[in-house]
């Protein structure tokens, strides 16, 4: 049998996961007990698995997650206010399809931003599309996006975005000028995408970082209703890991 130009072929038609399977088969003296059935089978799992490996790969490449998290490795205890239940539901992706929020706030180092990552990549595993921005940058690159004219299209951008994670809220005051870029993205996406907020501040302390009422009124009432809201304590997660630790950024002593 010529399986050369076998390979060629499933090459050409992109299907390197069969074809990288069909060379595998060709050379295990085992695959020969196997009916063309099976063999047909085991073919197609390989590309099935290729193709959700390259879209993961895809996916976390543009959602620019802060850390390496994992749903796996997320450490649960009562200490730190995490219900394992609950978060496993979240994994599981169902709220970003009810397109429901998640606010997580609590001090510095307890996890924050790890939690959110996790969050993150759980829902690229089922095909979402994912975004991690501070909200300093994202206020920057809408700046930016007014000079360059490209604001329409980072807002269509940031709105079909199924999962959009906004990391240090509340880290500075928002002016006027800032809460009204920050309303802009979050009225498109509400009840139509998901977003997660991180913040230092206990979610009672929101509204007084924006320093305009009625913009505070109007962008917590579409962050806070239907939320799934969860304020972390317990001990620094850097502390705890001791050992000798490379001296901390200022951006990373804010997470």
């Amino acid at each position: 049998m010529l399986t050369q130009p076998t390979l060629d072929r499933l090459r050409e038609l992109r299907l390197r996961g069969m074809a990288d399977a069909f060379a595998v088969q060709m050379e295990s003296p085992e695959a020969a007990s196997l009916s063309f059935e099976e063999r047909l089978g085991l073919l197609v799992d390989a590309e099935w698995t290729h193709r959700r490996n390259t879209m993961l790969a895809r996916l976390l490449r543009e959602a620019k997650l802060r850390l390496p998290a994992c749903p796996e490795d997320v450490e649960f205890g009562a200490a730190r206010g995490l219900d394992r239940a609950t978060w496993r539901a979240l994994f599981a992706g169902d709220f970003a399809s009810r397109h429901q929020n998640v606010l997580v706030v609590g001090p510095t180092g307890v996890g924050k931003t790890y939690l959110a990552c996790a969050l993150g990549h759980a829902c690229c595993r089922l095909g979402m599309r994912v975004r991690y921005v501070r909200l300093g940058g994202l206020l920057q690159d809408i700046a930016l996006a007014r000079l360059d004219g490209s604001y329409r299209t980072l807002l269509g951008r940031l709105s079909k975005t199924d999962l959009l994670i906004l990391d240090d809220f509340g880290l500075a005051p928002l002016g006027g000028a800032e809460a009204r870029e920050l309303l802009e993205v979050i009225d498109d996406r509400y009840e139509r995408r998901s977003t997660v907020v991180c913040s230092q501040l206990p979610l009672g302390e929101w509204h007084r970082a924006i320093t305009d009422p009625t913009l505070a009124d109007a962008i917590l009432d579409r962050l806070v209703h239907g939320a799934h809201k969860f304020t972390l304590s317990g001990e620094s997660m850097r502390k705890k890991k001791g050992g000798t630790a490379p001296k901390q950024t200022e951006e990373e002593a804010t997470l």
